[in-house]
């Protein structure tokens, strides 16, 4: 029999895609309020791997991950995800998002992303929200999967989650010191 033991805190990330940029303001402090300040972000990255988006948010949208000081609890994810879904419908005008928020974990084994929508690879977590296993880190890098989102595959994404790894161990370190 396995011995239970409690699971590691992990690093929450988010991903930001927004058509209006003047409301980036807006959207740092809400999601900083909610969690914690961030201690790492990419730069904007136009955001055109699909149309999925564009019918409600309009096209050139762009896009950008960041991730938080704080390390958390797994899971907390569900009560996050429903608390950037508010976010976002503060910020829609007349019934259509103008931000699109996905929050995720990271550990040192894999990026965990937020959602609503079942999938066979989809893990129920509660709330209504599904946790989808999105990349794992395999000899030395973040792997993409076989439903992993293009976007998620670009290079200087699974570049800037590996940098985040690298913080989010450090820290581990520090949290058993």
């Amino acid at each position: 029999m396995g011995r239970v033991k409690p699971y590691p805190l992990v690093k929450f990330i988010c991903a930001i895609t927004i058509a209006d940029p003047s409301l980036w303001e807006k959207v740092q402090g809400s999601l900083q309020s909610l969690l914690s300040p961030f201690d790492l972000q990419t730069d904007w990255f136009p955001f055109d791997y699909t149309e999925y988006y564009t019918k409600e948010m309009g096209a050139s949208l762009k896009k950008r991950l960041v991730s938080f000081r704080t390390l958390l609890p797994a899971e907390n994810l569900p009560t996050l995800k429903l608390a950037t879904n508010e976010i976002e419908e503060e910020l829609s005008f007349e019934g259509k998002r103008k931000v699109n928020l996905d929050p995720g974990y990271l550990t040192a084994s894999r990026l965990v992303l937020a959602t609503t929508k079942d999938y066979a690879h989809r893990i129920y977590l509660g709330q209504g929200i599904l946790g989808d296993i999105h990349l794992r880190f395999h000899k030395g890098q973040f792997e993409p999967l076989e439903w992993t989102y293009p976007d998620y595959r670009e290079p200087f994404v699974r570049q800037f989650l590996k940098d985040v790894r690298e913080i989010y161990l450090n820290q581990l370190g520090e949290i058993e010191e």
